[in-house]
């Protein structure tokens, strides 16, 4: 997570997670922390580049870009389209209709629910567009494109993910993803992906987890870190700035935390909170580390143990 460690140290991370065995790996795209406590919030598509160039296997997907408001989808094609090539086809570009908390930095207000997706599924179109090569125009209700071009395009281009929380999401995804990412393990709404053109396509989880040797200090770190994520994404989309997401989580207790994220050293703890994703039938669950500092004893631990256990479990 951007908002949980600087750049230098986000790429030091994906190293480690690299040799330590993981399959995958995904960055958030943030201006800001979701709380002050978090601390940080580089830019993504920087650390990208520099996680491109220090690795050689492991996959690099955005959880989540929005390529509506901050910025224009024909910038985020060709963001997309250099990334791909500087990973050499390991890329997968991740969307969704975005949070207030990062986009309300270049003003004009937060739309609606409604205008959002309208606005991600033109964004989706204008990017596949520029993907296919040659010229681009475009007058539509949310955006234009003026004769744009990507003049450096990889052989493939890279496949778009779209992050999905309810019925109308899961219907843009399904007709315009690739692949669905989702951050609850819910089998709804796989099915609704399904149903509206999804089947078949890979889909993607998050899961928070705390790691530490100590169990109670894992579960203050997560309450002061993460607390907010169990908000929901109808709330945690609204809410405009680090503050207000203190404020909405006031009440939140280290039980409630401790209830939903699995904290301490013990892997079967850990195994069980993706059980309901697999379940559910996500084939792929990103793990979220709580803590910046925490990452270098995480990825050894994970490395010994978490790892070779859910391969036990799940295959």
């Amino acid at each position: 997570m951007t908002e949980q460690a600087g750049p230098r140290d986000l790429v030091d991370h994906l190293v480690r997670a690299e040799g330590a065995g993981y399959d995958f790996s995904v960055t958030s795209d943030h201006y800001f922390p979701w709380l002050r406590s978090q601390g940080h919030s580089p830019y993504a598509w920087s650390v990208l580049g520099a996680a491109a160039q220090a690795t050689s296997r492991i996959p690099l997907m955005t959880y989540v870009t929005c390529p509506s408001v901050r910025y224009h989808p024909a910038v985020v094609a060709q963001k997309a389209a250099t990334m791909q090539m500087l990973s050499e086809g390991r890329f997968r570009l991740g969307l969704g209709s975005g949070e207030n908390l990062n986009e309300h930095v270049v003003g004009g207000g937060w739309p609606s629910v409604d205008v959002r997706h309208e606005m991600l599924e033109e964004a989706v179109e204008i990017i596949r567009a520029l993907f296919k090569g040659g010229h681009v125009n475009h007058r539509g209700t949310h955006f234009d494109v003026e004769s744009a071009r990507l003049w450096d395009l990889p052989d493939e281009p890279p496949p778009i993910g779209i992050a999905v929380s309810g019925e109308q999401s899961c219907a843009l995804a399904g007709r315009h993803a690739d692949l669905v990412i989702a951050t609850e393990p819910k089998a709804g709404l796989l099915s609704a992906f399904d149903q509206h053109g999804g089947e078949g396509k890979p889909r993607v989880g998050q899961l928070p987890v705390c790691y530490d040797p100590d169990r109670d200090t894992a579960v203050k770190r997560a309450h002061a870190q993460f607390r907010w994520f169990g908000n929901g994404w109808k709330v945690n989309s609204e809410l405009p700035h680090p503050d207000a997401f203190e404020s909405a989580t006031q009440f939140v207790t280290h039980d409630d935390v401790a209830s939903s994220i699995p904290c301490g050293d013990n892997p079967d703890d850990f195994v069980e909170a993706v059980r309901p994703y697999a379940e559910a039938g996500f084939g792929e669950v990103a793990l979220v580390q709580i803590g910046g500092e925490s990452q270098p004893a995480y990825l050894d631990w994970a490395e010994k143990t978490l790892l070779p256990a859910l391969r036990d479990a799940f295959g």
